[in-house]
């Protein structure tokens, strides 16, 4: 592989490459850690994250396991927080990473409901810590990891281009959409070659038990009834994590620093379509359903323009979405120890208040 034109002097090697990835023992970060330890052998990688609640080091359990065999030169695991400025600069100064995927982020857009503050410290302030970082170590590549939520709601037409105004419409969506600004800023003002992607409604294996499709796999699995907000008619374009994963990739290698792409999956679903092809592969009828009250600022429709992506990097969703989601389902059911022991403590509490009502 031949190196890649980074900012200022320093270029993005091909074999040797260390990526720093931020967040990497959640459930998009711990899978383009595994998808990108087979498809660049020669990288090394050093997984920083803080380890909350959707934070799982078992996520990568088979990656430890493979290292410690392998004699542990390609993977590393650093417990620390994005927002803490003295944890963050040491790694950067003892790892020297060429480039930075940052996935660190709090993402429900329920707990941003409940907790608006969380969400501007980890996704604002973080993103500032990681910047500067980057910055000062000079690297060849930053890659923020954004969402299409950024964009606000859509109508029954038309799709989010890179060149959509931004209108978010929940503490979450204006914490990424801040956070996308402060590197657009970092990559004007002091020429950090920055890019950003911004990606649909991801599912796979090894995703938190709050978002939609496992938690209710989940529910369904334990007997209960799933809880539809509103009319169900809500429309998200869905993509399997490992063709996100394959995205990000191109976007590190191949992209021009400074720009946006979006990433999406090319399946537009409404909430309830969802949800009954979730209730039929589990085998339960629509009496499993049970309609409740719309959350506040819901957006209506996201629909992705990946035209970009695809014209300009090749790239293209490679799994079908009615495959993608059986063998994620089949995961779930396959991995219950691993649910269960998430589905525990600060998650039940916080799914006592949501789900149950108590917290609106």
């Amino acid at each position: 592989m031949s190196g890649v034109a980074g900012g200022g002097d320093r270029e993005l090697p091909g074999d040797g490459l260390t990526l720093l990835v931020a967040g990497g023992a959640g459930f998009i970060g711990s899978n383009f850690i595994r998808y990108i330890r087979g498809a660049q052998p020669g990288w090394r990688i050093v997984n920083v994250d803080a380890l909350t609640y959707a934070g799982n080091l078992a996520n990568l359990k088979d990656v430890a396991e493979d290292e410690a065999a392998s004699g542990g030169a390609r993977y590393r695991f650093v417990r620390a927080d994005i927002c803490d400025p003295v944890a963050i600069g040491a790694v950067f100064a003892e790892e020297k990473p060429d480039a930075v995927v940052n996935f660190a982020a709090e993402t429900h857009v329920d707990r941003s409901i409940d907790d608006p503050g969380l969400f501007l410290k980890t996704n604002i302030l973080g993103t500032q810590v990681m910047l500067d970082a980057a910055r000062r170590a000079g690297v060849a590549r930053y890659l923020q990891i954004s969402t299409d939520e950024v964009y606000g709601s859509l109508g029954a037409e038309g799709r989010f281009s890179e060149n959509s105004p931004l209108k978010p419409n929940s503490p979450y969506a204006a914490s990424k959409t801040s956070a996308d600004l402060l590197v657009r800023a970092y990559f004007k003002t002091y020429g950090l070659p920055t890019l950003t992607t911004r990606c649909s409604n991801n599912y796979g294996p090894y995703q938190f038990p709050e978002k939609l499709i496992p938690f209710f796999v989940t529910l369904l699995h334990e007997g209960q009834q799933v809880p539809v907000y509103g009319d169900g008619m809500n429309v998200r374009d869905w993509i399997h994590v490992d063709d996100h994963s394959r995205a990000v990739e191109a976007v590190l290698l191949r992209g021009k620093p400074g720009e946006t792409y979006n990433v999406g999956g090319g399946n537009e679903r409404t909430n309830i379509e969802i949800t009954k092809l979730l209730i039929s592969l589990m085998g339960r009828d629509e009496s499993a359903m049970k309609y409740v009250q719309d959350r506040p600022g819901h957006d209506r429709r996201y629909a992705i323009d990946d035209t970009k992506i695809r014209t300009e990097l090749g790239v293209v969703p490679q799994v079908p979405f009615d495959e993608g989601l059986r063998e994620t389902v089949r995961w779930y059911l396959e991995n219950e120890a691993w649910w269960r022991s998430v589905k525990s403590g600060e998650y039940l509490s916080f799914f006592d208040r949501w789900y149950t009502g108590k917290g609106r």
